[in-house]
């Protein structure tokens, strides 16, 4: 029997609460260090930031020797290529993704998508009902909790709950938090978020630099790369191991 080819989406309303950098370090880190295979469709129109990340780091490595013995290496070792990157309209975005499954050598294990952060552009909510899981970012602040739980409770009452979709499962993450630990404030966003029949997971991502941190001239350890995990030295804090574990978790992978 064939696999499943799992289709995924970091999405949300709000801009600039890192529904791009989830997709690039959750899609490098499970194809490069846990070895599913993974493909992205960029539909996020018109900026296709994923794609655009690709090139930069295609550019970078052709023309740095660092970082083209770093991918040669890591080449020879996994015996994986970089994961492929397409872009594509929002409303064409589940057709791309199902050309990839048919062109493909190995069937993708996930295809993540990235959708622009609006419901008002054309094809995205038929995008997002074709999709098996939701990821929504959001942060304790009172503009981005209330675009994302409008967000959310839109799609669980009119596509989840009345079965319009394909979604088994609307998850919110934790992200930019402040500090160590959470405090009394997402106890209070947590009881709201319950009371509304959406479902939160435990990591938390906290609020640092390194997610902003790309290839560079500099030959820095680098965080986010569409060609590389993310470097050993910048995990230690980041909680991205545990939210990857606790997603593979969710989806049952």
């Amino acid at each position: 029997m064939e696999k499943e080819t799992l289709f995924i989406a970091f999405s949300t309303q709000k801009g600039g609460v890192g529904k791009t950098a989830f997709t690039v370090l959750m899609s490098s880190y499970l194809h490069y260090v846990k070895g599913l295979e993974i493909a992205v469709v960029d539909c996020d129109y018109p900026q296709h930031s994923i794609a655009e990340m690709r090139q930069r780091d295609m550019e970078q490595v052709m023309k740095d020797n660092y970082y083209k013995q770093l991918a040669y290496r890591q080449f020879s070792t996994i015996k994986r290529k970089a994961y492929p990157v397409e872009k594509s309209m929002p409303e064409d975005a589940i057709d791309v993704a199902e050309n990839l499954i048919d062109g493909a050598t190995i069937q993708p294990d996930i295809i993540f998508f990235d959708l622009p952060g609006t419901l008002n552009s054309r094809g995205v909510v038929k995008t997002l009902g074709g999709m098996d899981y939701i990821f929504s970012p959001v942060s304790a602040d009172r503009v981005v909790m209330e675009s994302t739980l409008k967000f959310a409770t839109m799609l669980n009452e009119n596509l989840i709950s009345v079965g319009k979709s394909d979604i088994k499962g609307l998850y919110l993450i934790w992200n930019m938090v402040d500090g160590r630990e959470k405090n009394e404030l997402y106890d209070v966003y947590e009881n709201v978020i319950g009371e509304l029949g959406l479902n939160i997971l435990k990591t938390f991502v906290p609020d640092t630099k390194r997610f902003r941190r790309e290839l560079t001239s500099g030959h820095k350890p680098v965080f986010r790369s569409t060609l590389f995990p993310a470097h050993n030295s910048l995990l230690k804090g980041s909680n991205l191991i545990a939210l990857a574990d606790e997603i593979l978790k969710t989806i049952k992978q």
